[in-house]
């Protein structure tokens, strides 16, 4: 009976332990994107907190670089509390950010003269337990350092991305080598939704799932994130053929 009487006690004791060790995200240990197709993809249902993701654009180009950063902040919108944004180029335009859902607000900038101190500065944030997301702009994320960031981020459950630029063609080599990140994403843009009249849709993009821990690769056609972070998932080219080819059939 007196064990039974101590097991709250102790249960509320290694609770403020675990939050004092970082625990404290243990209730949400993942960020869903609110996609079934997406979320199936990835362990937990989510992008882990607690983890290293990395992000880049599909080729070396803005264009591609861009909708890699959109993305990039409507997760950190839909995570919700502090976001540190480290940069070594200050180029972000924020106004196309605050339309995917990421207030002013929220974030706190860290521009840096070299990327050896974005990764520093990324680092710190993770350590720091007032951050929800620790966002670093970089050319090479180099093994070692990606371990560092991962560990930093598992003590404190922030979540750590990797936003990969590259300033030349070249560069984008480099992505193929291995990081100790728990996800690795490539986005790029497609041509914009169709819409019933005369307009131009919503973004279009293609999400590559090139790496996930205990899963498996994928690729989705998304909506670019609205006004709250969301995405949506499109139909395919595939899927639009065989639309067009139903509605042509019950024309006939």
């Amino acid at each position: 009976m007196a064990n039974h009487a101590l097991n709250p006690v102790l249960a509320e004791l290694r609770e403020r332990i675990e939050q004092l060790e970082g625990g404290a995200t243990r209730a949400r240990q993942v960020l869903p994107f609110g996609v079934t197709e997406v979320d199936r993809a990835l362990p937990g249902g989510g992008l882990a907190f607690g983890a290293l993701h990395e992000i880049a654009g599909g080729g070396g180009g803005t264009v591609d670089g861009a909708a890699a950063a959109l993305f990039v902040a409507g997760i950190a919108a839909r995570a919700g509390g502090k976001v540190l944004w480290c940069m070594a180029r200050p180029d972000l335009f924020f106004p196309a950010v605050t339309q995917a859902g990421l207030h002013p607000d929220r974030v706190v900038f860290c521009e840096s003269d070299r990327e050896e101190q974005v990764l520093d500065a990324m680092e710190q944030g993770l350590s720091f337990r007032g951050l929800v997301v620790v966002v670093g702009e970089l050319v090479r994320l180099p093994m070692t350092a990606s371990r560092r960031l991962q560990l930093a981020a598992e003590k404190t459950g922030a979540m750590g991305i990797v936003l990969r630029r590259w300033r030349r063609q070249n560069e984008a080599s480099d992505y193929g080598q291995p990081t100790a990140s728990t996800t690795r994403w490539r986005i790029s843009t497609l041509p914009s939704q169709r819409l019933p009249v005369a307009g131009v849709g919503r973004a279009r993009w293609l999400a590559e799932l090139m790496r996930v821990k205990a899963g498996e690769c994928a690729e989705f056609e998304i909506g670019a994130p609205d006004a709250k972070g969301r995405i949506c998932l499109l139909p395919t080219a595939l899927d639009r053929a065989d639309q067009t080819a139903r509605w042509r059939s019950l024309a006939g």
